[in-house]
């Protein structure tokens, strides 16, 4: 299938690691023109060398997603070198962990500035150039699978995707009449720097109720993402897609792989 995706200007939020850096390497895969920004420079500039080594041209930001003016500022950059912005994924987050009685103001204020404030403005932002090109454009926002449901000690965190998805399915009217999409993914407990010592520690917890038997890699997340991206997702706009390897679709999906029928 033609996705449609090569020279689009594409810019994914948080994508020197995890699943964003997947996310920019399926579109140059692809041959859009991507940049990622982070707050590391490290982090960035390895992703960017990697992309180099695979034969890719990939642009970087070192920006605080945050920060309104510096999302701005890169915003105007890429629309002057790429001739526009076609594609915005608002993928930066973070998560802290602590249960409601001992949770810090401050530790509040970041996860709700980082994963929904930031998306707040990112959308805006990315629309008001959208808006000015006049071709449409995708907005993609990252929610989470706990917005179905919380986790205990992610209160917060649950509720700032929660937000992000109806924030999502409003703004997808807001913008329809633009041409411009917009559309969200909800991922499942997905492996990556930031959740790898989680997983191995509670590895067959997180699995009891996957009916697919595995935790996600970056890259199941990332094409799917792609995917909806593209041309051949034109009449989706204001949903989620989860992908979370079926988690609890049913109760007690381990009893398939205990009781497998052999031929």
């Amino acid at each position: 299938m033609e996705l449609n995706l090569r020279d689009k200007s594409v810019l994914i939020t948080g994508g020197s690691a995890g699943i964003g850096k997947a996310i920019a390497f399926e579109f140059l895969n692809e041959g859009a023109n991507v940049s990622i920004c982070g707050t590391s420079e490290a982090k960035l500039k390895a992703t960017q060398e990697e992309a180099k080594s695979k034969g890719f041209n990939l642009d970087v930001y070192q920006v605080d997603v945050t920060n309104k003016e510096q999302l701005e500022d890169m915003a105007e950059q890429i629309a002057q070198k790429n001739g526009g912005i076609d594609v915005w994924i608002n993928n930066a987050g973070v998560d802290l962990h602590h249960t409601v009685l001992d949770f810090p103001v401050e530790d509040y204020d970041r996860v709700m500035k980082t994963n929904l404030y930031a998306v707040f403005e990112g959308c805006r932002i990315a629309g008001e150039h959208m808006i000015k090109q006049g071709r449409g454009g995708v907005i993609i926002n990252a929610s989470s699978y706990t917005v179905n449901i919380p986790h205990t000690r992610g209160s917060v965190y649950a509720a700032s995707k929660a937000a992000v998805s109806s924030f999502t399915k409003s703004i997808a009217a807001n913008f329809a009449p633009y041409g411009i999409r917009v559309v969200g993914y909800q991922p499942g407990m997905v492996e990556t720097e930031m959740t790898k010592e989680m997983c191995a520690r509670n590895r067959d917890l997180y699995i009891q109720n996957v009916p697919l038997g595995r935790l996600g890699q970056p890259e199941d997340i990332a094409k799917p993402v792609v995917f909806m991206a593209s041309d051949a997702c034109s009449y989706i706009t204001g949903f989620d897609i989860q992908v979370s390897g079926g988690k609890y679709s049913v109760q007690d999906s381990r009893f398939s792989w205990e009781n497998m029928v052999t031929f």
